[in-house]
């Protein structure tokens, strides 16, 4: 038996500022409400933390990702052409994406093979680990019985080469030399360089200008991998230069870096498109975080009575919550589904459910989903992943049937929950997931008061190792919550066209 002492009045905090600011400590002393005695863990040596879930490979990795679609009582609606506004066809995306990935985007398949080859880059880091966090419990004193799905194990340190590694290969299949993207914290970019060095791919990012700036280290893991990335908006191409016309310094967007990367992508016939979020073939990809959970905790006997997941393009929540949410419907579970998005950019909260262009120059197909207002740009908090006005058009969808529910919560309590995840559980949480962490421990605080018993299973997509000057912001004191303005919205909003049905 492992015993740990954290903190305590007889055994303080340290007094160096390097570690604790005076905030912070103050912080600490109050949330873990410190009493005489330490608070000691005991852990018990063996799998009962990680459950022998997941590096051991006695789950297998799925053979097959899942499309919700054939599973919902009501279709999407269609997207559609920017230009005629009728439903678009499969010819229209050609120029951006390979055929295969169009096929995945509009099938009514319920399952899709994973190819062998992609399947065998899988296994570098899955399946992925289900972690339950006794520790994590223990200082919440909750009763809940907390569990997250780690996807920080990947090569890139996040959940998006579940989909980067097959949208390169598919690219690769069909003679393409080149892809383009876009990027907000740099996650996905890291992910799609790291998938495109292995296909021998070219591979060029514009990373949002805000944290191309805050996350110098993703952008040199990217030209690590051998990419090329560009700021946006950037003066290489005609959506960018237009916006920095309006806005010299803009902070720049997704939607900006969308615009920039499909221009690029329209104009030259090797290159490719990839999407990183939003768009149904990577919310499939992402399915195989799903369906290693549902075995994982099938393996021990447990069932959630909640799932929580943060929310921006909406690729981790789907990846995780969409298997679940097929055994929601077949009434085998009956979980609540909780997405949690930043109070600074809040799409399905704050969002219209109406047709929009998933980018800033109106160059996508036109999308049904909650939005901001595709000219919407965001304050420049440090979850960059989830500074996008729109959600997917998918999970959008759901949450207009009833099948999911969303809350928002400002960037300090996501720090704050990030700070006692890490101190206790050991992981830096990425900025993005810090939202779904501030979620849990609510849960679990509201399981305390009510002495409820939940299962609480949260989706942590990624660590934040390259993160770390967010922390240094939040533990000196100088982090505050950036403000969401209807005002701004309704002035986006009203540039939205007006599609009848």
């Amino acid at each position: 038996m492992i015993t740990h002492t954290i903190f305590s009045a007889n055994n303080p905090l340290p007094t160096s500022p390097f570690f604790h600011s005076k905030v912070e400590k103050q912080w600490l002393l109050q949330s873990f409400a410190l009493k005489a005695k330490p608070i000691q863990l005991k852990v018990s040596n063996g799998c009962r933390t990680r459950a022998c879930l997941g590096s051991d490979k006695s789950i297998e990795i799925p053979h097959q990702w899942y499309n919700l679609i054939a599973d919902l009582p009501v279709k999407p609606p269609p997207p559609l052409h920017p230009k005629t506004y009728e439903p678009i066809k499969p010819e229209d995306l050609s120029p951006l994406f390979p055929d295969e990935l169009i096929k995945q985007e509009v099938t009514g398949d319920r399952f899709i093979d994973i190819p062998d080859e992609v399947r065998d880059i899988y296994s570098l880091w899955r399946p992925t680990p289900l972690i339950r966090a006794k520790r994590l419990e223990k200082l919440l004193e909750t009763p809940a019985r907390i569990y997250y799905k780690y996807e920080g194990v990947s090569p890139a340190g996040s959940h998006k080469p579940n989909s980067a590694v097959p949208q390169a290969w598919y690219n690769v299949q069909e003679g393409v030399k080149n892809v383009v993207t876009e990027t907000g914290a740099g996650q996905w970019g890291s992910a799609l360089a790291f998938a495109c060095s292995l296909f021998g791919l070219g591979c060029e990012v514009w990373q949002v200008r805000a944290s191309y700036d805050q996350k110098p280290y993703r952008r040199l893991m990217m030209q690590t991998w051998g990419a090329k990335v560009h700021p946006s908006p950037s003066m290489i191409t005609e959506a960018g230069q237009s916006m920095l016309q309006k806005d010299p310094s803009s902070p720049g967007s997704l939607g900006i870096a969308i615009s920039e990367a499909v221009e690029v992508a329209a104009k030259n016939a090797d290159t490719k498109y990839c999407l990183g979020s939003v768009l149904n073939h990577v919310l499939l990809h992402q399915s195989v975080i799903g369906e290693e959970c549902l075995k994982q905790m099938e393996a021990i006997g447990e069932t959630p009575d909640i799932i929580i997941g943060c929310t921006g393009g909406g690729s981790n929540f789907a990846g995780l919550s969409f298997p679940f949410i097929r055994e929601k419907l077949n009434k085998k579970i009956n979980p609540v589904i909780r997405a949690v998005e930043p109070a600074a950019c809040p799409s399905l909260t704050k969002g219209v459910y109406t047709y929009d262009y998933g980018d800033t120059a109106g160059m996508t197909p036109l999308m049904k989903m909650h939005t901001l207002g595709h000219n919407f740009v965001p304050d420049p908090i440090h979850a960059g992943g989830l500074r996008y006005h729109g959600m997917a058009p998918l999970i959008s969808h759901v949450y207009e049937l009833g099948l999911m529910e969303a809350i928002s919560i400002p960037q300090t309590e996501c720090f704050q929950g990030a700070i006692q995840f890490a101190r206790s559980e050991g992981l830096i949480p990425a900025p993005e997931p810090t939202h779904a962490i501030a979620a849990t421990i609510r849960e679990a605080l509201h399981c305390k008061v009510t002495g409820e018993a939940k299962v609480i299973l949260t989706a942590m997509c990624g660590h934040g190792h390259f993160d770390l000057p967010a922390y240094e912001k939040y533990l000196q004191g100088n982090m505050v919550d950036l403000s969401f303005s209807e005002e701004k919205m309704k002035a986006s909003l009203a540039n939205v066209p007006h599609i009848t049905a």
